[in-house]
């Protein structure tokens, strides 16, 4: 998600810039294949595909390409000795392919502002990119959105798509071969929505954090001094309730959603505890001490809740690295919600 917002915003401002793909891997290369970093003018990056030498490299590369208006396929092959200098264990193959963006292309703004409402909207579609068949070509790269099993952004060869979906897995990007072109074929999704509930001080920090790490981040609360733009400016919602009563009345919660509840008080989290547990979300986890939790937990079970439904519940939140300012809580916070994303993906 946060690559692809990016790279729509460059594209909505009138922005060309060199885009790096990972088309494949093998052996401990550190970034998977779909792995995207931008290449601006400046030479300054947006993402990263693994630091270090091969990325030093591809930057290079990607200068090459901006200068030159054009697309190239590059295969780096490392030894024991090269693979400590970009984190690998014992060496490997990393495929890149570096393409031109033409922000002037009205095809380049149309594929990344659906791209990026389809992952907003949380459809099913699949993303698929023709990869060079030499080392370099000035022609755009393929690229095409689809959804259902047919295109609606771009113009594949009849019989393609059907060809390349059935091939690929729901999993990993993957490339495939088809006829007698490769493509690299991955399946959009989105990385979940954090849901915070309470916009105060670490709201404030994690509001900032959750995006740079995938998630769509909404940020909910009755203050509206405290839930505004002004605040939460890189939130891709801030939403003012009436009151926490009815707080998740409305919303889509489903095992992709990460519901975190750190609102101002006590009354408010067990409020929003009680309507979370009647949800599939994925994560719940509720800011306190384990006094608090403990004494929230008992005034639900008196309610009528089994003592197994909290064990969805991570309370206190976040993991525990002694965390104690509100910058802190936020980033052990995010590390929790990763690691939970990463055991769902899994």
């Amino acid at each position: 998600m946060g690559i692809f917002k990016r790279i729509a915003e460059l594209l909505a401002g009138g922005q060309s810039f060199a885009l790096a793909l990972i088309v494949s891997r093998s052996g401990s290369a550190p970034r998977a294949a779909g792995t995207r970093m931008v290449v601006r003018e400046d030479s300054s990056i947006i993402g990263t595909i693994g630091g270090g030498i091969l990325e030093a490299k591809v930057r290079d590369l990607a200068m090459e390409a901006l200068r030159d208006r054009k697309s190239m396929l590059k295969e780096f092959v490392f030894n024991a000795d090269d693979a400590g200098w970009i984190g690998m264990i014992c060496g490997g193959r990393v495929t890149v392919l570096v393409q031109f963006v033409d922000a002037s292309q009205t095809q380049n703004v149309l594929l990344y502002r659906e791209i990026l409402a389809t992952l907003r909207a949380r459809k099913p579609a699949w993303l698929i990119t023709e990869i060079l068949s030499g080392e370099a070509g000035l022609e755009p790269i393929a690229q095409w959105l689809v959804s259902n099993g047919a295109a609606y952004v771009g113009q594949p060869v009849d019989g393609t798509v059907e060809a390349l979906t059935a091939a690929a897995r729901a999993g990993r990007p993957q490339p495939i071969a088809h006829e007698d072109k490769s493509y690299l074929v991955e399946a959009l999704r989105n990385e979940g929505v954090v849901h915070i509930f309470g916009a105060g001080h670490i709201s404030r920090e994690l509001a900032s954090l959750t995006g740079l790490v995938g998630f769509q981040t909404v940020v909910l609360d009755d203050r509206p001094e405290f839930a505004n733009r002004e605040r939460f400016p890189d939130a891709d919602e801030v939403v003012v309730l009436d009151s926490f009563d009815r707080a998740l009345a409305g919303l889509e919660i489903n095992e992709e959603s990460y519901l975190v509840l750190v609102t101002r008080g006590h009354a408010h989290d067990k409020t929003l505890l009680r309507q979370a547990l009647g949800t599939k979300a994925g994560y719940i986890g509720m800011i306190g001490s384990r006094t608090k939790r403990d004494s929230l937990y008992e005034a639900l079970r008196r309610e009528g809740f089994a003592r197994d439904e909290f064990e969805r519940v991570s309370s206190p939140i976040g993991l525990d690295i002694g965390a104690e300012t509100p910058e802190e809580i936020a980033v052990s916070i995010v590390a929790e919600l990763i690691r939970a994303r990463a055991q769902r993906n899994r």
